[in-house]
């Protein structure tokens, strides 16, 4: 009678094992999924920025690589009007996106860096898709909307918050500060641009 119960309780046990196994390697799956999307989106966005600038006479941009590598995600500069931009580019879904801390630390650096440019700016090109996420793979329709921030080097270095409807704010030691970064105009065209 013990054999029958200690095998049903390993059968059970068991049985337990492999569903927590599937559950966990689905949500792997869908983790992974989920920031190839990510990855894509950002990719796409800087892609297009490199692209719009490429098609305006003087402009050079290029994308610079990931962010491993301790790079901008985008230079762009203009030799003729000695202009030198180091752009961090967000792209998402959310009400906000959050651009953290040591990504605009390494754009200052690089700002700093290149001294002969007369005008050295860092941009925080900031993307809210045409679909809001409002639950699991589960999104509605709204207006596509860009913002282009300019980050004041005589601010503190903190995370920065850019909400849907324009406006900023830092997060510092987890608390809310006031942060207001200039909306810049940049040297291209685009119809989805908010002015707040």
């Amino acid at each position: 009678m013990n054999s029958l119960i200690e095998k049903k309780l390993a059968n059970d046990l068991d049985s337990t094992v492999q569903k927590y196994k599937k559950t966990s390697k689905s949500k792997s799956i869908k983790a992974k999924r989920t920031a190839k999307i990510r990855r894509q989106r950002g990719y796409n966005w800087e892609d297009t920025l490199v692209k719009r600038f490429n098609t305006v006479k003087n402009w050079k941009a290029f994308r610079l690589g990931s962010p491993s590598v301790a790079l901008p995600d985008i230079l762009a500069v203009n030799s003729k009007s000695s202009s030198l931009f180091t752009i961090e580019a967000k792209s998402g879904t959310g009400t906000t996106l959050q651009v953290p801390f040591d990504q605009i630390s390494r754009c200052l650096r690089w700002t700093e860096t290149f001294e002969l440019y007369e005008t050295r700016k860092v941009i925080l090109a900031i993307k809210f898709l045409s679909k809001k996420r409002i639950g699991v793979g589960q999104y509605e329709s709204r207006e596509l909307r860009e913002f282009y921030k300019v980050w004041n080097p005589t601010y503190e270095i903190m995370d920065c918050v850019c909400t849907y409807d324009g406006k900023t704010y830092g997060i510092k030691e987890g608390k809310q500060v006031t942060l207001n970064l200039e909306e810049f105009q940049m040297p291209f065209k685009t119809k989805h641009r908010i002015v707040i």
